[in-house]
């Protein structure tokens, strides 16, 4: 009987890091279970007994936290820390993502250059030559005793429709499936290898374990096609939409999506037995593993020690004053009676997406709002999520509906009092799902029944016409239907603003330095008691 020699190769994979380097929380300074210093543990780890180990970011490491934004508004001189970091790591390959983009090609052309990892993305082209514009597509990485592993980069190519046309100029946008299928028929042609891995910045659009389609076929996520129809690929990394997947075998491709902001990593172990000059895949297994239990990094945490302390200082400097009182003793409070915190969020998308009518979130029960001196410390602790903004065209009745939808957060008590409908508190907390809009007047009136609590209807002093369409900006979540809001779902998108909320906010205080509290008394909530 012959025994074959055998191995065990380690593929690693982080995707959506979005800047975090330090397990923290920024709006708080509050330790928590993520970024780059405690995935780094785990790579070391992983990679120290093992020489037969693939690192691969699969995309959005460049932006997302304020460290980054201090850093390419302020301190652009000095090397990109993230790229430091992965360096650092011995990071096999990049992957472009859609947020790579946000600050313009010369900080993401900067960062590919300080890099000594190659860029992959075989279907982000030169405009004119149709080439692709990160050079070549994919690297054949060689591992002892003759191991041979291709990993081809691919990129959703629906960032036309979020990002500044300015920022992609150059740049064409070629389909992510088709792509994949012409470069994997290529690599079968014209390359040698044991393992085709895909690294794909994108998501699924279906479930995955019926097939049953969870999204518009945009085309922004492929993930499911990419499995079913393509022959040959024998790991799919994929990201974007910051899920935590980890599948053994779909159609027979493993498949990991390790989360975001560096809370998890995902590993791949891939059992190979050698044939003649071959190595052939006995057995493929999927995890990502979570940051709860891991250690700080400290050679990590010492490469982001200057950008950290002076993102620290930034922090805690006012960028804006407030004259009046913005802040907040009682979400409740904010949610019955117009807050001028909620204005100003609505003023400021307005202002960015250039609309008329807007809604927002208070998100939780935390936030304070602002005192009159304004850090940026004080936008990430009220913004606490990486929202960008959607322009929809949608009807009056969609309106209408998606008022009813929110008016469902009120319920009363037995004795008349204003309370929160358990279903926006338990299992868990969803105040992030009852918006309140600017640019329209409207009353909630908790003591209808849900569905017809919505009164007084107008735009512009004129009833909204059910029929008619109007222009709304939200967040993106929101914008997908997100929070049971699926009168939104399939709109047509009108406008994309890709800069984070809480770059716009900042940006808005940096501008018009001073903010005043006011609110114009657009809506209200009637029906019942609650104390004034």
């Amino acid at each position: 009987m012959t025994v074959r020699e055998q191995i065990n190769l380690t593929i690693l994979e982080t995707s959506d890091v979005h800047g975090n380097i330090l397990p923290i929380n920024y709006g708080t300074n509050e330790e928590t279970a993520l970024g780059l210093a405690k995935i780094a543990t785990v790579i070391k780890k992983e990679k120290d007994p093992n020489p037969y180990t693939l690192v691969i970011d699969n995309g959005d490491l460049i932006q997302g936290t304020p460290l980054t934004y201090h850093y390419i508004r302020f301190a652009n001189q000095l090397p990109n820390p993230m790229i430091k970091i992965l360096n650092t790591l011995q990071y096999d390959a990049g992957v472009i993502g859609n947020h790579e983009f946000n600050y313009g090609m010369k900080v993401l052309n900067q960062a590919v250059h300080e890099s000594s990892f190659p860029w992959l993305s075989c279907n982000i082209v030169h405009k004119a030559t149709k080439e692709p514009y990160f050079g070549k597509p994919y690297i054949i990485k060689s591992f002892p005793n003759g191991l041979k592993v291709a990993v081809l980069g691919v990129t959703t190519h629906y960032i036309p429709n979020w990002e500044n046309p300015n920022h992609i100029s150059e740049l064409a946008f070629e389909d992510a499936l088709q792509s994949t299928k012409k470069w994997v028929a290529y690599l079968r042609d014209h390359e040698q290898f044991d393992v085709l891995v895909v690294s794909y910045h994108g998501g699924f659009e279906k479930e995955i374990e019926t097939g049953k389609t969870t999204e518009p076929l945009t085309g922004e996520n492929q993930a499911y096609e990419i499995c079913q129809t393509i022959q040959g690929i024998d790991i799919l990394l994929t990201g974007h939409q910051h899920r935590t997947i980890a599948v053994d075998s779909l159609n027979g491709v493993t498949v990991v999506q390790p989360s975001f902001n560096g809370k998890g990593l995902g590993k791949i172990t891939i059992s190979l037995e050698k044939h003649g000059e071959s190595w052939v895949v006995r057995d493929k297994q999927a995890d990502v593993i979570m940051m709860d239990d891991i250690e700080t990094d400290q050679e990590i945490i010492g490469l982001a020690q200057e950008y950290e302390e002076n993102t620290q200082k930034w922090l805690d400097q006012p960028i804006g004053i407030i004259e009046g009182d913005m802040s907040i003793q009682d979400p409740m409070k904010v949610r019955i009676e117009e807050h001028p915190l909620i204005e100003f969020i609505n003023k400021v998308q307005m202002d960015a997406a250039d609309a008329n009518i807007s809604n927002t979130a208070l998100f939780n029960n935390s936030s304070r709002g602002f005192s009159s001196k304004v850090t940026m410390r004080d936008i990430v602790s009220n913004y606490i999520y990486p929202n960008t903004l959607i322009v929809l065209q949608i009807s009056g009745d969609d309106i209408k509906a998606a008022l009813e939808q929110s008016a469902t957060y009120f319920q009363l008590s037995s004795d008349g009092r204003i309370t929160v409908n358990p279903n926006f508190s338990e299992p868990k907390p969803q105040h992030y799902n009852y918006d309140m809009w600017e640019g329209i007047h409207y009353i909630i009136d908790v003591s209808e029944p849900e569905g017809n609590r919505i009164k007084e209807l107008t735009c512009n002093g004129e009833p909204i016409d059910p029929a008619g369409l109007y222009e709304v900006v939200m967040n993106n979540y929101r914008a997908g239907g997100g929070g049971e809001y699926t009168m939104f779902k399939n709109k047509p998108v009108i406008k994309e603003v890709q800069t984070d909320m809480t770059e716009l906010l900042a940006n808005y205080f940096l501008k018009h330095k001073t903010v005043r509290a006011e609110v114009n008394h657009n809506w209200k909530v009637v029906g019942g008691n609650y104390p004034h």
